[in-house]
């Protein structure tokens, strides 16, 4: 699995016209990539460092300050450019095994206390984000 987090003071999805997920205070930003072998450990441990990672302001985590956090889908993040001009996806898992996953990190992080806003899985979505700082970082287990 893997996240990339951005410290943002703001941030929305939109679908089709229309803003299905949205924060409006500062919070956090996730772009969440599942692959293949990801499963229950993989879904709980990035939950509880996205909930507990002390990037917002003054080093302190969204857990601390009852911060937003808005997960958006994002299977590019297994893309794999090394070869060629054009890029494979194959580290990414399919639809069946990825949307469960994304899932079910956005349910523990709301299950860790989190206030969680989400993207339309699989959708073709518009993300716009005011980064704080700007702060952008990978995890990846």
């Amino acid at each position: 699995m893997k996240a990339v987090l951005q410290r943002v003071l703001e941030a929305s999805v939109t679908v089709d016209g229309k803003i299905v997920g949205a924060i409006t205070e500062p919070g956090l930003l996730v772009y969440l990539g599942v692959t293949h072998t990801d499963g229950p450990d993989e879904v709980a441990w990035t939950a509880r460092k996205i909930w507990e990672l002390r990037l917002l302001r003054d080093e302190r985590s969204a857990s601390e300050v009852d911060a937003p956090v808005l997960v958006v889908s994002q299977f590019t993040l297994y893309g794999d450019a090394r070869k060629g001009r054009r890029p494979t996806w194959q580290a990414a898992a399919p639809g069946p095994v990825s949307e469960p996953a994304y899932d079910a990190v956005c349910a523990e992080l709301e299950r860790l206390g989190a206030r969680v806003s989400r993207g339309v899985f699989g959708a073709d979505m518009r993300v716009a984000s005011v980064n704080d700082g700007p702060v952008t970082l990978l995890l990846e287990r």
